[in-house]
């Protein structure tokens, strides 16, 4: 009679397990993102190209060269962030962006709590 040894056995890896599972949020996800159903094709959307755009009466206009506008006077940061503690400023679609950062950290300075930049949106 000859004695075996036995064999510790290893235990199982959970591998299958783990991927079985991330394969699951993954589809889980993809299904849950895709929620919202599409536009209908019978729908055609509004054209605003031809609509003349003006300004809210209540913002200042910020030109590329850095001028704040009101109204269309020249008017400062400051007395611009005396109308109120959240003012709105337009920026020209030219203004390079390190201005339009100035313009709003001078207003912020002078006293706005919170600036909003007014901009277009489209949806394409």
């Amino acid at each position: 009679m000859s004695l075996r040894r036995i064999k510790p056995r290893r235990p199982r890896e959970a591998t299958i397990a783990l991927i079985n599972i991330v394969f699951l949020m993954l589809v889980f996800f993809l299904i849950a993102g895709s929620i919202a159903p599409p536009l209908d094709t019978r729908v055609t959307l509004v054209d605003t190209t031809d609509l003349e755009g003006r300004p809210p009466p209540d913002a200042g206009v910020l030109l590329p060269d850095g001028t704040l506008l009101w109204q269309g006077a020249p008017i400062t940061a400051a007395e611009l962030a005396g109308m109120g503690p959240e003012p709105r400023v337009i920026p020209d679609r030219a203004v390079p962006a390190h201005i339009l950062v100035r313009m709003a950290g001078q207003i912020r300075a002078a006293g706005a709590n919170r600036v909003w930049i007014v901009t277009e949106r489209g949806l394409r």
